[in-house]
């Protein structure tokens, strides 16, 4: 049976899973460290890429592999193919006047009809504005621009053209400058921002075998937030991701379009679309709970679960970084509803619970408003361990919720491409049968909750 090889270049390390083709079986796995900043010579993650291929057993029984990667970061290449500076993460946000002057002069609405995107610091068009504006020189030089899954995986056909760029649909649609609708680049909107235009990667088709290295297939790869949801399996169930912030997204038949920039208007790696929902806050807000109460984790989830649904009227805004949906930067968090009653360890580890699911509710909210299903959620990201999370969560969301067992779901996405690439089919294979049994929780919804949640979150807007 052949094995397949999907890696995980995420902001913080490199994994690499390798998986039977055909059911979907583990064999082995890997992984290496990534340095810490906002800005990285892209030779760090070659560097890491090769720790994680050697710890994970090589590659020498390996028949096609995939690359996922983090969204957004701007890879600068010269006409030669060197790195011209190293590249901006995701997270750098020194392009944020960038987002707003590019913003401005097209306005929200054109950004999102055109592209499904309303410009924010995290975006590659907002960074290529910033390169022209701030170092001239560097940006003279550049000739080509691509993601860094499109780097690696180059880097791993051993071309040094940059003519050999690749990239897919789900990457490309996170750098401003790209229409999923018709697959296409929109180098009127690279040339606004950069002043001028540059060599982008080919968009590869989902399944399309690319460039080689010798035996090994390669498959175009993926953005990380497409990648997890190809690799949890999720059919039209929304995801809800809870590790340091929260994602929540959907496929969907069409691109999302809206103004508000609330929701990114993103593909994904099967062909269609993946809107998409981000919030600052996420498992760090039971982290900080579980020090107000003195507590672990573990205890926390018990306390939770010993309250009543609802806390006897305890809501916790959880707020505590800011907030990004919606879009209140200096916001902090607040308790609302508390009285002599309500004052317990215990409701206010529920309300903890409930408050950072509330805010991952409010994005499957706006999912719905861009007419996606969210008939069931998959709940993925260390918060998911939790079992407060997860038996509490079907009564925030109203809906069945089901709770895979950890992994490393980006990776297990790009595998997953990989063995669709080596099948050739017109479907993706399904490892549903192969893999672990998902838990499954069922649970009413608790009167009340969700508006009282909003009555309390809306005093940040009405300021």
């Amino acid at each position: 049976m052949p094995l397949v090889a999907g890696v995980d270049s995420s902001t913080q390390s490199c994994k690499i899973v390798i998986r039977d083709a055909e059911t979907g079986r583990l064999v082995r796995q890997g992984r290496a460290a990534h340095p810490d900043g906002t800005e990285v010579d892209p030779a760090a993650w070659w560097s890491a890429l090769q720790q994680a291929i050697d710890s994970a057993g090589g590659l020498d029984d390996v028949a096609a592999l995939s690359v996922g990667g983090q969204q957004h970061g701007m890879v600068c290449l010269d006409e030669a193919g060197d790195v011209v500076r190293p590249a901006l993460l995701w997270n750098d946000t020194r392009s944020a006047q960038a987002a707003a002057d590019l913003t401005a002069e097209l306005g929200a609405e054109k950004w999102a009809d055109a592209v499904g995107l309303v410009p924010v610091a995290s975006f590659t068009i907002t960074k290529l504005r910033w390169l022209a504006e701030h170092e001239p020189a560097n940006a003279d030089r550049v000739a080509a621009v691509c993601l860094p899954h499109d780097w690696l995986t180059w880097k791993l056909s051993g071309s040094t053209s940059i003519r050999d760029l690749v990239t897919d649909r789900s990457d490309a649609s996170g750098t401003g400058y790209f229409d999923p609708r018709t697959n296409s680049y929109r180098r009127d909107l690279l040339t606004l921002a950069f002043g001028r235009d540059l060599l982008l990667p080919r968009v590869a088709a989902p399944s399309e075998a690319i460039a080689g290295n010798g035996s090994l297939v390669f498959g175009p790869g993926g953005g990380d937030n497409a990648a997890a949801g190809f690799g949890v399996d999720a059919g039209d169930d929304a995801v809800v991701s809870l590790g340091t912030s929260g994602t929540v997204f959907a496929r969907s038949t069409q691109m999302a379009i809206d103004p508000t920039g609330i929701v990114a208007g993103f593909a994904d790696m099967s062909g269609a679309f993946l809107p998409l929902v981000c919030t600052l806050n996420a498992a760090r807000v039971l982290d900080a709970a579980a020090r107000m109460l003195g507590v672990d984790l573990p205890t926390l989830s018990e306390l939770a679960l010993q309250a009543e649904p609802g806390a006897q009227g305890l809501t916790l805004v959880p707020y505590l970084e800011g907030e990004r949906t919606p879009n209140l930067p200096d916001a902090t968090g607040a308790i609302h509803g508390l009285t002599l009653a309500s004052a317990t360890r215990e409701n206010l580890a529920r309300a903890a619970v409930e408050g950072m699911l509330l805010g991952q509710a409010a994005g499957l909210d706006a999912l719905a408003a861009q007419g996606c299903s969210v008939s069931g959620v998959r709940i993925v990201g260390g918060a998911a361990q939790s079992a407060a999370v997860r038996r509490i969560a079907p009564t925030v969301f109203g809906v069945p919720v089901e709770v895979p067992p950890p992994g490393e779901y980006v990776a297990d996405g790009a595998a997953r491409q990989a063995a669709w690439v080596l099948a050739g089919g017109a479907q993706a294979p399904s490892w549903r049968a192969g893999l672990a049994d998902v838990d499954r929780y069922e649970a009413p919804l608790t009167p009340g909750l969700r508006e009282r949640y909003v009555q309390a979150s809306q005093r940040y807007l009405d300021r």
